[in-house]
């Protein structure tokens, strides 16, 4: 990325992190991406060649560390890189606060929605044992994805992950967005019916204790609540 050739502080800033893409690569690095294909996997639309170049940019920027692991590499912040979590909130929030519009089924990817959900689960209110919860997704594109839920790690499976499923969850993409972004609560969802679920009763109680959903969740109820939208 050129310089902007200006002494100030926001054409410095601008240098390094304004570049098409770079703010979303740091919001995923921000919120617990490392290695190479968890961040990919949180960016659909980015080719590998463009992201490898964009995250070699923010290592010779200094914002991030390129560090070797017994299989592959990892991407860690440096200090610098940590103090951008507070820039990446603030863009969020006014985005919030002006820029706010409801999500179309075009903006909603279900495999990204469902693999950001797994990034964000709450690991002291998960379950004892292995949960395998399959979220069929109704729409133009019927999608069935699962999720296996274990304390030490949660991933994301398009196809069957080989465990017997525990838990049945029946939606949209844009209602459980809608959820996820804090447009509307987990429990209003069910009783509307945008969102469903299917096993045993332990399981469909706890299950929106398991996840933090989005971190702009919050700001994005307060803006609803400011406007009288609260639905």
């Amino acid at each position: 990325m050129k310089e902007y050739g200006q002494y100030c502080p926001v054409a410095l800033a601008s240098a390094v992190i304004a570049e098409r893409w770079t703010p979303l690569i740091i919001r995923e690095l921000v919120i617990g991406g490392r290695r190479f294909n968890e961040i990919d996997r949180g960016l659909p639309g980015i080719s590998r060649s463009l992201l490898k170049q964009r995250l070699d940019h923010l290592e010779r920027r200094g914002i991030v560390d390129k560090v070797t692991m017994p299989h592959g590499h990892e991407y860690h912040l440096t200090p610098a890189g940590k103090d951008l979590e507070g820039v990446i909130m603030a863009v969020g929030e006014w985005a919030v606060r002006w820029m706010f519009t409801e999500p179309e089924p075009r903006e909603v990817d279900p495999v990204t929605l469902t693999w950001w959900m797994s990034r964000r689960v709450v690991a002291d209110e998960l379950p004892d044992d292995r949960t395998v919860v399959e979220f069929d997704y109704a729409g133009d594109d019927p999608t069935r994805i699962w999720m296996v839920i274990e304390r030490h790690e949660t991933s994301v499976c398009t196809d069957p992950p080989g465990f017997e499923t525990d838990l049945f969850v029946a939606t949209t993409p844009v209602d459980l967005m809608r959820v996820f972004s804090g447009i509307t609560t987990y429990h209003e969802a069910v009783s509307s019916g945008r969102i469903t679920l299917t096993g045993p009763s332990r399981l469909t109680r706890s299950l929106p204790s398991w996840f933090a959903w989005s971190p702009f969740a919050p700001a994005v109820r307060q803006h609803l609540e400011l406007a009288g939208r609260v639905t």
